[in-house]
């Protein structure tokens, strides 16, 4: 089974910066796309940035501020938070879709999420 873990969260003051990491385990062939959610307490969850097929888009509130990366040796993806508003407070989740084995000889694309880190900004 894959496992997705997510740190680097905390709390941290406005301007301040983060990085998080997010690191995916098992037995992986291939990692199509990576991307960083949040969500706050009674609203939706909502993407941040994701890289695909080369491409890496972000959400029109952190453009500019956030800088998404990827180590495809290590299964490894990073948000970079910079100038962060009280606003970008929320739980921060990693997503990826990767091809990977589930069980003897069977191999699927499915996508993965981490348990969430918290990320406080204070005014």
């Amino acid at each position: 089974q894959v496992q997705v873990v997510e740190s680097g969260g905390g709390s941290v003051q406005f301007g301040g910066s983060l990085r998080l990491s997010c690191v995916a385990s098992g037995i992986i062939f291939n990692i199509n796309r990576v991307a960083w959610y949040r969500e706050t307490p009674g609203n939706q969850r909502e993407l941040v940035a994701e890289i695909t097929g080369g491409t890496t888009r972000y959400a029109t509130a952190v453009e500019g501020r956030f800088t998404l990366s990827r180590d495809n040796a290590k299964y490894t993806a990073y948000l970079q938070m910079n100038s962060l508003k009280a606003e970008d407070t929320a739980t921060y989740y990693c997503n990826i879709e990767a091809e990977a084995s589930v069980g003897a000889h069977d191999v699927r694309v499915s996508e993965y999420w981490g348990q969430g880190t918290q990320v406080t900004v204070s005014s």
